[in-house]
């Protein structure tokens, strides 16, 4: 995983998102939508890049689909990366088992 800059921080992002953040979402990734649905039907996970307190990217998770967006100021810094990091982390299911499945 590459280093960030100083005052960003990627982290997962709490499903149902808050209002506030989708907007935020809504903003960055336009009229997006995944297989006909708007962009935050059926989300089954996501990870977002803030800075500054605002959200300045996102990598978001559908079953069948990925989308990542990222303010054009940011690019090229590590953030891509460590949003898609992220990502494959919380998208997909762990391959530990289950409690039940334990010998």
């Amino acid at each position: 995983m590459s280093v960030l800059p100083a005052r960003v921080r990627v982290s997962r992002l709490p499903l149902p998102p808050a209002s506030a953040v989708q907007a935020r979402l809504r903003a960055l990734f336009g009229e997006t939508e995944v297989s006909g649905a708007p962009l935050l039907s059926g989300l089954s996970a996501g990870a977002v890049a803030v800075a500054g307190g605002k959200i300045i990217g996102a990598a978001l998770h559908w079953p069948g689909g990925e989308a990542l967006k990222l303010e054009s100021g940011w690019r090229g810094r590590g953030i891509e990366e460590a949003l898609q990091d992220l990502l494959a982390g919380v998208a997909e299911p762990s391959s530990s088992p289950a409690p039940s499945e334990r010998p």
